[in-house]
């Protein structure tokens, strides 16, 4: 009686662990690869781009079945940069992302879409000490194959629009209240450092 339960709860304790490691880590190249946003100003005549410098994103891909890999993404607030030391040290400030507050954006998926030919990370994005649940639309842009030594890189794409006034940044100019639109494009460019052959 006893070899009939644990046969069956052992088959299945070793289905279980081969299944979650069907993912494996895909590192980024991060100096190939951008976290990029744009701002509309004076109500869409003109947009403000800008980027963060310092992040880290972890991606566990599952070749097999994208919609069981995820990603997680760290980016430090404080590594803003639109080209113009003053304004990047007025985006670090109060008004707007309050960096020694709140130091850190992050993300992290819960699940992940197939829709057609894109994809759909959903999960919850921190900033500015606000939590709010997002759909990230990204992707798969191709491979690369490495002729010398036959590792592959992937690249991916996301783009989103986030509504700064969602997470608590609701700073105006007070000569002009719509100079700095609400909706913020969000771009994300990623090549994953070479792999071995998939």
């Amino acid at each position: 009686m006893l070899k009939k339960i644990i046969l069956p709860a052992l088959l299945l304790a070793i289905t279980a662990v081969a299944q979650v490691t069907t993912s494996k880590p895909y590192p980024i190249d991060n100096n190939h690869s951008t976290v990029g946003f744009s701002v509309p100003i004076l109500g869409g005549l003109s947009q403000v781009k800008g980027k963060f410098t310092d992040f880290s994103i972890t991606i566990n891909n599952d070749e097999k079945d994208i919609t069981k890999s995820s990603v997680s993404v760290v980016i430090k607030a404080t590594s803003v940069d639109t080209g113009i030391e003053g304004r990047d040290r007025h985006l670090r400030n109060a008004d707007f992302f309050d960096v020694e507050k709140f130091p850190e954006i992050t993300f992290k998926s819960e699940r992940i879409e197939k829709k057609g030919k894109e994809f759909i990370a959903h999960g919850p994005l921190t900033m500015h000490g606000v939590t709010k649940q997002i759909a990230l639309p990204f992707t798969i842009t191709g491979t690369f194959k490495n002729p010398s030594n036959n590792k592959m890189s992937v690249g991916y794409s996301a783009r989103t629009v986030l509504n700064r006034r969602d997470f608590g940044i609701n700073y105006s100019r007070q000569d002009n209240p719509t100079f700095i639109g609400d909706n913020i494009t969000v771009e994300i460019e990623l090549v994953t450092r070479a792999l071995d052959p998939m």
